[in-house]
This record gives C-alpha cells, structure tokens and sequence, in this order.
C-alpha cells in the first residue's frame, strides 16, 4: 500500500486530528452560510491558504455538500502545481492519501481513465510538497465521511485539456467536482477587492476567457471547469470574496479567496 504522507499538516493546518477538528469547526462556525438546499452542487470552487487564512471562506463552499453527503461517493480534485513546473497534468500512483484525519482512497478506476488522455501523465513529484490539494481534504473528510479521489495537479494545461479531463470523469450525482485556486496575490487591499470583484464576476458568468494567469493561481483548473459549466448550461453562485486583510493578515500585501458552487 503505498500512502501519500501529508506534507503541510503543522503549517497550514493543525497536525493533531483534534485540533484539526476544532480548526474545521472555528471555519464553519465563522463561514457565510447560504440557505439549506436539497440541490447538492457538481462543482465547488475553494481557496488553499492556511486555514485561519481562508478555511472560513472554504467552509462556506464545502458547507453546502453536508446536506447531501451521502449521495457524493467520489472527489474529482483539481489544483495548481506550485512547486513542480509540470506540463500538462499529473496523477500519483499512491493509493492513499493521508490527513491527520486518516487515509483517503485512490479511485484507481478513474485514474486510469484519465491516464489514457493526452498531457494527463502519473507523476508522484508533482504531489509530493503540494498544498494545493492537500488542505482541500480535511474539509472533505469532515463533510463527507468516506469517499473516494481523484487528485490531479495542473501545470501548463488549456482549458480545452483540462475540460476533456474533466469530461471524462464527470459522473452523476455520486461525484464532486472541487476546483482548488486562490485569487489575487500580493496587493494592496483595496486593490486586491477591485481586482478580485472582477475575477469573481467573470467566474460567476462561467465567463473563463475573461480570467488571467495572474487573476488565479489555479487559473488554469478553474478556466477548465468554467468551460465545461458554460457547456452544459450549468449556473455559478458566489457564496463568499474576501482577502487575507479581512481574516488574519496585514491589508498592505494581500491574498485573495473565494468560494463559489457549480450546479
């Protein structure tokens, strides 16, 4: 068996599964929360900062799948390489990947799917140091219980490639989608909330040619899902924009996040 060890628990969230869970509790407890709905969304679009950063931002996305938890029986993970200049997108050939909330299985049926399309490549560096997925899943763990992933870092991919990708593992009801990006890096606040009222504007219009390298981290997963939303007619609702100079940082260099859900 071959296990992914968690590479940021300790820096960008607890290492202690207890204090984990409290951590995931402050996020919910301090999240925007929408309506109750029996409309479990497909997609679901989420900040990767240290979580007294932006798990509250997160939790107001991954808090609108609690309700329907029981039908979502797989994760479709997708994030930014920031460490590893990757082409294309890459799989890892662990079978686990392990939080300090326990493992989470490889859905190894739909990795070899996409395995057999082109620039989605098995490559465990990538993953390795990666936080980008990591921090996703003790949010999933704690809404979801058991389920199966599928992480996939993206590097150099269109969003015509990452659109075929996620085409080919779409699913029904049994399968999310969550798409793991941050916003603007490192302006001003005032800036940054202009800069960023504008990208989720775009993102809300499924509108992924208006929406640059620069405007994201993970603006290339995020353009991929955004295409193929616009192709199925499917709507996006802005659940919570906020920066690091709203949660827990300084407003002379922020980071932008936001929350968003696809259905």
């Amino acid at each position: 068996m071959k296990v992914r060890r968690p590479a940021v628990a300790g820096t960008f969230y607890p290492s202690d599964a207890d204090d984990l869970r409290r951590a995931i509790g402050t996020a919910f407890a301090d999240a925007v929360t929408a309506a109750p709905s029996s409309a479990s969304p497909k997609a679901l679009i989420v900040p990767h900062a240290g979580y007294v950063y932006s798990g509250a931002i997160a939790a107001s996305a991954f808090g609108r799948v609690a309700a329907t938890h029981d039908r979502i029986e797989r994760v479709v993970l997708l994030g930014p390489s920031h460490r590893v200049h990757l082409l294309g997108m890459a799989v890892p050939s662990a079978d686990s990947f392990e939080t300090p909330l326990g493992a989470v299985p490889i859905d190894a049926e739909l990795r070899s799917r996409v395995l057999e399309l082109p620039g989605v490549a098995l490559d465990d560096e990538p993953h390795r140091l990666e936080h980008s997925l990591e921090v996703e899943l003790p949010f999933l763990q704690s809404v979801l219980g058991d389920f199966d992933l599928l992480p996939i870092a993206v590097g150099d991919a269109t969003a015509d490639e990452v659109g075929t990708t996620l085409d080919a593992v779409w699913g029904g009801a049994e399968t999310l989608i969550v798409i793991s990006t941050d916003l603007s890096h490192y302006h001003r606040y005032d800036e940054a909330v202009r800069l960023d009222c504008r990208t989720a504007s775009a993102i809300v219009a499924a509108d992924h040619d208006a929406i640059g390298d620069r405007d994201a981290c993970g603006s290339r997963p995020l353009r991929g899902l955004l295409q193929s939303a616009g192709r199925r007619g499917l709507d996006v609702e802005q659940l919570d924009v906020r920066n690091s100079g709203d949660t827990a940082g300084a407003r002379a260099r922020v980071v932008g996040y936001g929350a968003f859900a696809v259905g």
